[in-house]
């Protein structure tokens, strides 16, 4: 499985992940410094660069802006949650994202997860926005390096997490407890709700502790990206005072 990728500077990320399987670049623009950098970058690493028409670059991402050049990109590391779980170290970081359909918003989060040193990520099969082109490179590359697995049903993989002795975290703006108040240092499974809804009935249930983000301003709520984001870099943050690797 691979996906497409576009623009010079999501492709230079790339490339420097290691995660690009091949280059198209449009023919008949003058190179800039970016180009110039990405072959360079391209034939260091031995990944293959071809010149095509520009209709060709347009087929590859119909609609999008590319600057004239596209990268296909390995595929999403897709498991089991039974596997994900079976090969963790002994304070793992997990993600499970409930509902998150905008695919700027999953891309953004895998993004920060992956920077965070989070172990895996679980995303139910349905209602999930699909890990596409768009994903891919919003992510910047960190859509194929993750382990992910998408669960037929997210309570009961849930259910699955508590049992391998994982606390459950759910991000919810009604929760009474800070996310600042928690112990983040145990076994960790961090869960985002989705766009507008947040955490679905079933998902909070299996939560054992829900917690909000302190609000001090005008606005009720932060896109989920955000909000996932700050709450992922601060479970790193009570690591690191605490002497633990993310």
């Amino acid at each position: 499985m691979s996906a497409w990728i576009w623009g010079r500077h999501p492709v230079a990320e790339a490339l420097r992940a290691g995660t690009v399987r091949r280059i198209l670049i449009a023919t008949g623009r003058e190179p800039s410094a970016v180009i110039r950098d990405i072959r360079a970058l391209a034939s260091e690493k031995a990944v293959p660069v071809k010149d095509v028409p520009t209709a060709e670059i347009a087929r590859v991402a119909p609609g999008q802006n590319t600057q004239g050049v596209v990268a296909e990109i390995e595929g999403p590391r897709l498991t089991a949650v039974r596997d994900l779980l079976s090969d963790l170290g002994p304070s793992p970081l997990l993600l499970a994202l409930d509902q998150v359909q905008d695919p700027h918003n999953l891309g953004a989060l895998l993004r920060t997860a992956d920077a965070a040193g989070v172990a895996g990520v679980i995303l139910p099969e349905r209602r999930s926005a699909p890990l596409s082109g768009v994903v891919a490179k919003t992510s910047a590359g960190a859509m194929s390096r993750l382990a992910i697995a998408e669960a037929p049903n997210l309570a009961r993989a849930l259910d699955e997490v508590r049992k391998r002795g994982i606390w459950t975290v759910g991000l919810d703006g009604t929760a009474q407890q800070a996310l600042y108040d928690v112990d983040l240092t145990v076994p960790l499974l961090l869960v985002i709700g989705g766009e507008g809804e947040g955490l679905r009935r079933l998902t909070r249930e299996r939560c054992d502790f829900l917690v909000h983000l302190p609000m001090f301003g005008h606005v009720e709520s932060l896109n989920a990206s955000v909000a996932g984001s700050i709450a992922m870099y601060e479970v790193v943050r009570q690591r690191v005072a605490a002497g633990l690797r993310p």
